[in-house]
């Protein structure tokens, strides 16, 4: 039962959007501190829980999983036990050599990574993939882009074939939807990535030729050729830990485990790759906790103060004007790219299901699609729009803030909130417009 909050509680959640967009420009040097940003990440994050809480005692809901705070506190602990899992494991998996960051070879690693985002899952590949884009393009000046569209692929589109892609599918495998159900959306799939990489050759292109004919003194294809070193993968056993995340992931869904067991299992994994990988590898990595512990304190603040938010939208979403698969896909799009995608996801399916008559428990979208008709449709556009939408910005989706961070380590220059948010309105609206009326 969703609580019935006023509008004011969303503000903490603005406030704290605004302060993650503002503040690395207006206070560059408070924001460094990962201690500031928990600070204001508390500071917004906790009155809303406070409201949330007060409105729940009232409606006799004692703390626990059914309460809306204790719900977010634990969705918060398994996304980051999941993220720290990868982040660390992937870490201790050194590709070693550097490539050649010419156009071709750039748009070959961001397609691998379209085809690994669904296999290991968004945050996965985007740290196996990161550092050595990173390197094969370190001679390079202008690699902006690069990072970009590498989130916008790899963090986030090229995750929609399995539930092992991205959180909001594997909150649908864990709620009955088939684990092979999403390989149906390979046509959106196909056609979002692919005219991504299409994009992004031609425009790497433009930007690695102006780089070599304005500079003389800069003859960028011999550069890139000269850093260019035989390729090899150092710390196997992190390629096997990074399998048996995948495996606990499979078995938690497919066998029901116990709530936290498939949390412990992968600290566990997390905690033996810390303890078996070689440090040359990670020092050869410039592995470095500090992105994570970002994301971690960042995220914080935004699950808590966006609890007002979905709670807002559960219980008034039914008198949204909401009911074509299309609208279904702009919304839980437009809402996953502020909201997180993971919890948007969980709402709209909810409120499709509702809507249908279908109870909102267990495995619940099973039941969901065996109505046939426009379920499965309005499903696949929830799915499409929470998986692609997550790209628009930064706190879309989990690994977006965490390439940010590893890519601000290695000194490459990223755009403010609202300057990503200007390149992900320019290249990804338009596209989904596309793909809304092609395939929604």
């Amino acid at each position: 039962m969703a609580l019935e909050l006023p509008l004011w509680s969303v503000l903490p959640f603005v406030v704290l959007l605004l302060s993650i967009a503002l503040l690395p420009l207006a206070a560059e040097r408070f924001w460094e501190s990962h201690r500031n940003k928990l600070i204001v990440a508390l500071l917004c994050g906790v009155p809303a829980a406070v409201v949330v809480s007060l409105r729940a005692a009232q409606a006799g809901i004692a703390f626990g999983l059914a309460h809306p705070v204790g719900a977010a506190l634990h969705d918060y602990v398994s996304f980051i036990v999941l993220l720290f899992a990868l982040y660390v494991i992937s870490g201790g998996i050194h590709v070693k050599g550097t490539l050649a960051g010419t156009p071709s070879v750039n748009a070959a690693i961001l397609a691998a990574g379209a085809l690994l985002a669904s296999v290991i899952g968004t945050t996965g590949a985007s740290m196996v993939l990161l550092r050595p884009l990173l390197r094969a393009n370190a001679v390079r000046r202008k690699k902006t882009h690069v990072v970009i569209f590498f989130i916008f692929v790899v963090s986030n589109c090229g995750g929609l074939l399995t539930p092992l892609g991205d959180p909001p599918l594997l909150l649908g495998f864990l709620r009955g939807v088939p684990f092979f159900w999403t390989l149906g959306l390979w046509k959106p799939w196909l056609f979002v990535n692919g005219a991504l990489l299409i994009l992004f050759h031609f425009l790497d292109f433009h930007f690695f030729h102006r780089e070599d004919v304005q500079d003389e003194a800069h003859d960028l294809d011999k550069e890139v050729e000269k850093a260019r070193s035989p390729v090899a993968i150092e710390g196997w056993g992190n390629v096997v830990l990074l399998a048996a995340v995948v495996a606990v992931l499979l078995a938690a869904g497919a066998y029901g485990w116990p709530d936290g067991l498939a949390q412990a299992a992968m600290a566990l994994l997390a905690l033996g790759s810390i303890a078996t990988t070689p440090k040359p590898v990670r020092r050869d990595n410039h592995f470095s906790y500090r992105p994570i512990v970002e994301v971690a304190v960042l995220f914080l603040g935004i699950f808590l103060a966006m609890v007002p938010a979905l709670e807002i939208l559960n219980r008034r979403g039914g008198e949204l004007p909401i009911a074509s698969p299309r609208q279904y896909f702009w919304a839980s799009g437009a809402l996953s790219s502020f909201l997180d995608n993971a919890p948007t996801y969980l709402t709209f399916t909810s409120l499709a299901a509702g809507v249908k008559g279908v109870a909102i428990e267990g495995g619940f979208l099973a039941r969901f699609l065996a109505l046939g008709g426009e379920a499965p449709r309005l499903l696949a556009a929830i799915s499409c729009g929470s998986v692609f939408m997550g790209a628009l910005t930064y706190v879309g989706n989990g690994p977006n803030f965490m390439v940010k961070a590893i890519a601000e380590h290695q000194r490459v220059k990223m755009p403010t909130f609202f300057g990503y948010m200007a390149w992900s309105a320019a290249i990804l609206l338009p596209l989904f417009a596309a793909t809304s009326l092609l395939f929604v």
